[in-house]
């Protein structure tokens, strides 16, 4: 009876500790589980996060800036162009202005404007007009004939480009460059009038956009005009 008694003592510790390395073994395998679940977790988190300050920083640090607007009206006339100069914030990166696109109202128009290559200057010296220059949008390049002004495009004159990185096919402007907006405002606005409040937005592809913003004088004394200074 007691060799017996013993036996059946030694089954059941046998039958305790089989049981309690299965709970043991299956612990592991779930805090394993666990644990990888977070990691891949964290990982994804950490690579999102990066990726979300990067596009941040860039989209805080980057962008344009309107430092001036100039306006022409011949003898008699409103405002049949508009030159628009730009220059990219500091700490920009590189900005293609042929990505970009103005965005202009005069209160009871509103269009939107995009960049074309068959409107661009870049002067290896200076220039006695800046009116003059082939860079305001004309059907059949010849300004001044009203039914051929192109109201859906600005042309591009270049300012300042120490690094050479602006091209007619691709625009970018960065550090110290300066280019003119330049705007058809007959095929636009059909010119703009006195007193008109005119205000718009010239919008990169990433960044913050350059204000346009400026009303016009009561009377046209002069054909060319300052209409916004911020130097």
């Amino acid at each position: 009876m007691r060799r017996m008694r013993i036996s059946v003592n030694l089954g059941k510790k046998a039958s305790i500790g089989i049981g309690a390395m299965i709970v043991f073994i299956a612990m592991v395998l779930v805090a394993g589980m666990a644990a990888s679940v977070l990691i891949q977790t964290s990982t994804s988190l950490e690579s999102q996060s990066m990726s979300s300050g990067r596009e941040t920083i860039s989209e805080v640090s980057t962008g344009l800036a309107v430092s001036a607007i100039e306006g022409y009206a011949a003898a008699g006339s409103d405002i049949s162009k508009l030159a628009i100069l730009v220059r990219p914030r500091a700490g920009t990166d590189s900005i293609d202005v042929s990505s970009c696109f103005l965005e202009l109202s005069d209160s009871s128009k509103k269009v939107i404007l995009n960049y074309t290559t068959s409107f661009y200057s870049k002067p290896a010296t200076g220039l006695n007009d800046i009116f003059s220059a082939s860079v305001f949008p004309d059907d059949e390049y010849a300004y001044g004939d009203a039914s051929n002004t192109d109201g859906t495009r600005f042309g591009i004159l270049v300012m300042n480009d120490p690094d050479g990185s602006i091209s007619s096919s691709t625009p970018l402007i960065n550090r110290y460059d300066k280019v003119y907006i330049c705007v058809n405002t007959t095929g636009v606005f059909n010119d703009i009038a006195e007193r008109t409040d005119v205000w718009g937005m010239l919008i990169p592809e990433e960044g913050g956009p350059a204000v346009v913003e400026f009303t016009t004088p009561g009377s046209y004394s002069d054909a060319v005009m300052e209409l916004f200074w911020d130097m």
